[in-house]
């Protein structure tokens, strides 16, 4: 197996808050894992830190071969990681101005140097994907919350990424425009795409994930296989955090 992300001794800093503690986690080449933990446990910094988005300051971390170096040191690789990674966020971030189909093209015409006519072919096909191709010429204020974040995977996937995060992707969402997401995120999953999601959702998290990882206060306090964390979690800060949330 090939690690397309190893943490090792990771340790991260808002200030005096120590958000991330000595964290060491690996993600396989086409492994899916799903992060859990309570708001503010420091599960969307990790992620974050993994595309650059956040620096640490202490450890290592290598993306795709490419080593993401701490706080204050040059990040040579960092330009070669954003090819490679595709994030998804809990806002949309499309731009207003532009219609659905060049939000998508956008990435790989300007980072990629991806012809136009190419560009447009890939947008119409990743559309069809994630199952809203009839929705190219649109605004993205002219889509439900569901459809402008199947966009925003679309947008993700145009740059062929390696690894995909997602960072809580239904939680801005209505109840009812969920469940479209996931099923996108399944269809990935399916596919093979190497993938690290931040969610509440544990029903998608139990059925997608190969290894779920609880963090507790920046620390994996628990990780292991969706049957052996959901039905006989080891940690008691992972009992009480299960017990609180599948009550729901």
């Amino acid at each position: 197996m090939t690690h397309i992300v190893n943490m090792q001794g990771l340790n991260k800093y808002f200030g005096q808050l120590h958000v991330l503690k000595d964290i060491n986690l690996t993600v396989e080449q086409g492994e899916v894992v799903v992060i859990i933990g309570a708001s503010g446990s420091g599960k969307s910094t990790l992620i974050r830190c993994v595309n650059g988005l956040e620096e640490y300051e202490s450890g290592q971390l290598t993306v795709d071969g490419e080593t993401l170096l701490p706080r204050g040191e040059s990040q040579k690789g960092l330009a070669t990681i954003r090819k490679e990674v595709g994030m998804v966020f809990q806002q949309f971030n499309l731009f207003p101005h532009l219609t659905v189909q060049n939000n998508i093209m956008l990435a790989p015409m300007k980072v990629k140097e991806t012809p136009e006519s190419e560009a447009a072919s890939n947008a119409t096909r990743l559309l069809e994907r994630v199952g809203i191709g009839s929705q190219a010429d649109k605004y993205p204020s002219q889509l439900s919350g569901g459809q402008q974040q199947r966009v925003a995977i679309a947008r993700a996937l145009a740059m062929e990424p390696r690894l995909m995060l997602f960072d809580e992707p239904t939680s801005a969402l209505d109840p009812e425009m969920i469940g479209e997401v996931l099923d996108v995120m399944r269809g990935l999953a399916k596919e093979g795409m190497t993938m690290m999601v931040v969610t509440h959702e544990m029903g998608f998290a139990r059925e997608v994930a190969d290894r779920v990882i609880y963090i507790h206060e920046g620390q994996i306090v628990e990780e292991g296989k969706p049957e052996d964390v959901f039905d006989n979690p080891q940690n008691e800060r992972t009992q009480s955090f299960l017990s609180r949330v599948l009550k729901h």
